[in-house]
């Protein structure tokens, strides 16, 4: 049986993190889960952000995967540690689930001059708290400053991130987190669905301002967590197999998912239990 790394997120912005590790780790085999059927997950309560991130994990850790990354900050800020304390001892001791939001606190403060930080992200990242949380553990002088923006993950996945809609919009927002904090330096896309909209983010940002995304720092992290833990790592199948899985339509899903994930992508469509 293969042990691919299991990917997991909402929708499809999680593609554009397993892009990234596929680059730097093409090895491995991988199975990624979108649950596009009760995506989005940025607007729900704690509970249902927890329960819906549970049963898909269950059901990568029943297609025999040994690790799970929760490539969707939403659901890294308001499930993963519940996952990790409660869940995981039930369903198997010597499985693993990581999220994205910890190894971006352990560099982001490496970028920044003034010590100062800004955050885009969902409604539901941005209430968790978990960045300045995270943030602070590891940069404790980092200022880290907050703005979400409801409306950039359906302009993205409505295809409309090269118009001139999304321009409106994320010149509205980043004006707003500017005039909150005019000394940040670095601005972390802490939703996986923005690095799409990065060059218009880079165009409405004055000269200075260094963008970040996701993706390459999740991937740097899964290398180097594989050399430290080498029994987990001897249990991956190495055929450099991708396979995709949907809750939602398989023929809508393969449209749109070669946006973030940059090739096409032929997926299938999987039950949920609610």
């Amino acid at each position: 049986m293969a042990h691919p790394i299991g990917v997991f997120d909402s929708g499809y912005g999680g593609l554009t993190v397993l892009r990234s590790i596929v680059e730097a780790l093409p090895q491995y085999d991988y199975c990624y889960l979108g649950d596009n059927a009760r995506a989005p997950y940025g607007t729900r309560s704690f509970e249902t952000v927890y329960h819906y991130t549970l049963e898909c994990v269950e059901w990568l850790f029943k297609q025999g995967c040994p690790l799970v990354i929760l490539a969707c900050n939403t659901a890294s800020a308001k499930a993963l540690r519940s996952i990790q304390q409660k869940d995981l001892q039930r369903l198997g001791p010597e499985k693993r689930v990581l999220g994205v939001i910890r190894p971006t606190s352990e560099v982001i403060g490496n970028y920044t001059q003034t010590q100062a930080v800004g955050i885009l992200a969902t409604n539901g990242t941005v209430s968790s708290g978990s960045y300045p949380l995270e943030i602070s553990k590891f940069f404790p002088g980092v200022n880290v400053h907050q703005h979400a923006c409801p409306m950039w993950v359906p302009l993205v996945e409505n295809g409309e991130y090269g118009g001139a809609g999304a321009d409106f919009f994320i010149k509205k927002d980043l004006g707003i987190l500017q005039e909150q904090a005019p000394e940040i330096d670095v601005l972390l896309l802490a939703c996986t669905h923005y690095p799409l909209l990065e060059p218009k983010i880079k165009a409405h940002l004055p000269a200075g301002i260094r963008v970040i995304s996701q993706g390459s720092i999740v991937a740097e992290s899964l290398k180097d967590y594989l050399h430290r833990h080498p029994e987990m790592e001897q249990q991956l199948s190495r055929g450099g197999v991708k396979t995709f899985y949907t809750s939602d339509s398989a023929e809508e899903f393969d449209r749109k998912a070669s946006m973030f994930f940059g090739e096409a992508v032929h997926s299938q469509h999987i039950e949920t239990a609610s």
